[in-house]
């Protein structure tokens, strides 16, 4: 009987044509988003991708003139099941064009609407290569899932990539779901997570005298999502993980709201919050930072250039003891050569002493566009445009990832704000950092699902890389995370106030902070093999 009701519906799907298949793409899309953090609705995506392999069957059938013909009438399922993800999980970016609503308003419908448009076409062009080898029966759901794998992969590097809200995110909604991402990573999960999504567009009009055919590949899912869960249980510990010895942290999330971050009136306000806060007295009842080995503040906490503020320097000297070290966000100004007039500015992560020097430095290597810097500035900048968090010029890149050493803690990978989304390759050269810092300010995106998604794809790096991931927010969300991606203090969102916390140890590196994507690859290769298999036999 479930079987009959699902042949029925199918057959309504694929007999749908024109504006109509469209809509239906777009409406799957849309429920797809549910899927994404805070709502984390899995389930939805069960339902909705049958729908767009059924849509495809329609598209599949129809008479085509030439290959381009058939190339762009796939496209257009794919591109509109992607437009309506992606408008509704970022709806949200709409909401930093709001800070300044008088510089930035008129940019809404680009953030809102152009972005998801853009992003949709990299999933149009997924079902379109899927569409030039379609085949009736089991091979077309692997070759759908390869060829998705291959756009989330391209959307996550191709023009300095955006890989927010990947496909692959919705296989890990918890700690013991996330742990195959030590081994296959983001991009490795996907093909798996498409092909398990859509197992129920196996069934089509007819197709119950052909069950015995399809058995072998429901029994194949079935085994990738029980592995899935298997491997969780079988790598995460029931207990906690061990503490390294003599560190402590607080980190400090201040709540300043984004209008009032950068307004010189308050700066002398903000900076004293930042004082206080780090002083207040904790949960356990004790003041001060004496039981502190590292006080943490987030991205660009400073309402100014540190380093032209000896009276700034002079008092995190004076509050912070002999054993206590400050990592902060801070923006760095560097003068070109000598005798040149031209100034580089840096989003930055400094590593400050007791005595108020600041020992270490790292700077922002992968900007985000049109926040932090312009493409094609000097023609954009022509026209009075400027990118949301500067002036004119933007934020220059670090020429670098590098780890940073600070006060008697394991070395550290600074990752700011934007940077922490982006999967495998995270550190350069054979050394390997005992923990993961992300400082952010996710105050432009106030209370929408924007902070939420951030925090799940940096929860995801530390599960990756196998390392501990302590993230300082400055409205929210700062936390302490295992490598096993579970939570152990958190502050959340909007709330002013400190976290203090033992520093969880890194674990050994794991497959894929050793091959990174290269298993990636291989999945993507097989799911190929697989699913153009009937053009191999014809």
């Amino acid at each position: 009987m479930f079987s009959a009701r699902i042949e029925a519906l199918a057959g309504n799907f694929i007999l749908l044509s024109g504006w109509r298949r469209s809509l239906w793409a777009f409406f799957a899309g849309s429920v797809s988003a549910l899927s994404t953090p805070p709502f984390d609705q899995v389930w939805v995506l069960f339902l909705t991708f049958p729908i767009l392999v059924w849509l495809m069957d329609n598209v599949s059938s129809e008479a085509a003139i030439g290959w381009l013909h058939k190339f762009c009438l796939a496209f257009i399922p794919g591109f509109f099941f992607g437009f309506g993800y992606f408008l509704f999980s970022l709806w949200w970016l709409g909401n930093a064009m709001l800070v300044d609503a008088q510089n930035f308003a008129w940019a809404i419908p680009f953030a809102v609407l152009a972005l998801p448009a853009f992003l949709a076409c990299f999933w149009g062009v997924a079902t379109s290569v899927a569409g030039m080898f379609w085949a009736a029966g089991t091979t077309r759901l692997f070759m759908l899932a390869g060829c998705f794998s291959l756009a989330e992969y391209a959307r996550g590097h191709l023009a300095t990539g955006f890989p927010w809200n990947a496909i692959g995110y919705a296989a890990y909604p918890v700690p013991v779901l996330m742990q195959s991402a030590s081994v296959l990573g983001i991009y490795g999960i996907t093909a798996f997570a498409v092909f398990v999504f859509s197992i129920f567009g196996l069934i089509v009009p007819g197709g119950s005298r052909k069950l015995a055919g399809q058995r072998f590949t429901i029994f194949l899912a079935i085994s990738f999502l029980s592995a899935h869960v298997a491997f969780g249980f079988w790598r995460m510990p029931s207990e906690p993980v061990v503490t390294v010895e003599n560190v402590t942290l607080r980190l400090v999330q201040p709540a300043i709201d984004q209008k009032d971050k950068w307004d010189p009136a308050q700066e002398a306000g903000i900076f004293k919050q930042y004082l206080d806060l780090s002083t207040r007295a904790n949960s356990e009842g004790y003041a001060g930072l004496s039981e502190v080995s590292h006080l943490i503040w987030p991205e660009s906490a400073f309402p100014f250039v540190l380093t032209e503020r000896q009276d700034a320097l002079g008092a995190i000297s004076a509050m912070l003891p002999e054993n206590t070290s400050l990592i902060t966000g801070a923006i760095r100004v560097e003068t070109a050569a000598v005798g040149q007039s031209e100034v580089y500015v840096f989003n930055s992560v400094y590593a400050i002493g007791p005595g108020g020097e600041i020992e270490a430095a790292a700077d922002k290597v992968h900007l985000v566009p049109f926040g932090e810097y312009l493409p094609f500035r000097e023609a954009l900048e022509s026209i009075g445009l400027q990118q949301l968090a500067g002036d004119r010029g933007g934020f220059a890149p670090g020429n670098s990832r590098k780890l940073v050493t600070s006060g008697i803690a394991p070395q550290f990978l600074p990752l700011i704000c934007y940077e922490v989304i982006f999967s495998g390759n995270l550190m350069d050269g054979n050394q390997r950092a005992g923990w993961i810092v992300n400082l952010t300010n996710d105050g432009w995106f106030g209370s929408t699902p924007g902070p939420y998604q951030h925090l799940r794809q940096a929860i995801l790096r530390a599960v990756e890389e196998g390392l501990p991931l302590v993230r300082a927010a400055n409205s929210g969300i700062s936390l302490v995370v295992d490598p096993y991606g579970r939570v152990v203090k958190e502050l959340s969102l909007g709330k002013s106030g400190i976290l203090d916390s033992k520093l969880p140890k890194a674990l050994g590196p794991t497959v894929f902070s050793q091959y990174g994507n290269s298993i990636f690859w291989i999945v993507t290769a097989l799911f190929f093999a697989i699913g153009l298999f009937p053009l191999r036999k014809s």
